[in-house]
């Protein structure tokens, strides 16, 4: 499994996040405080508070070519 800390912050962020991680294979979730959502809903990232660091849990070791796509939402 592979993590990394994102921020999504704006309508535009999320649908273009979740059309990223739709065409991933393997399970991608978001973690929010206690709360574990399915990265593939977006229903499920607007139940979140988006102003706030989120981090991904990538379900997979092989991800380097999902994490070059969604680098501009990851937090360096």
């Amino acid at each position: 499994m592979t993590t990394a800390k994102i921020n999504i912050s704006t309508i535009d962020d999320v649908k273009n996040f979740v059309s990223i991680v739709t065409r991933c294979d393997y399970d991608v979730d978001i973690i929010s405080g206690r709360y574990a959502i399915d990265a593939k809903s977006i229903m499920g990232i607007f139940s979140l508070d988006l102003s706030k660091e989120l981090t991904l849990n990538i379900h997979s070791d092989s991800c380097s070519d999902f994490l070059d796509e969604i680098d501009k939402y990851v937090v360096k």
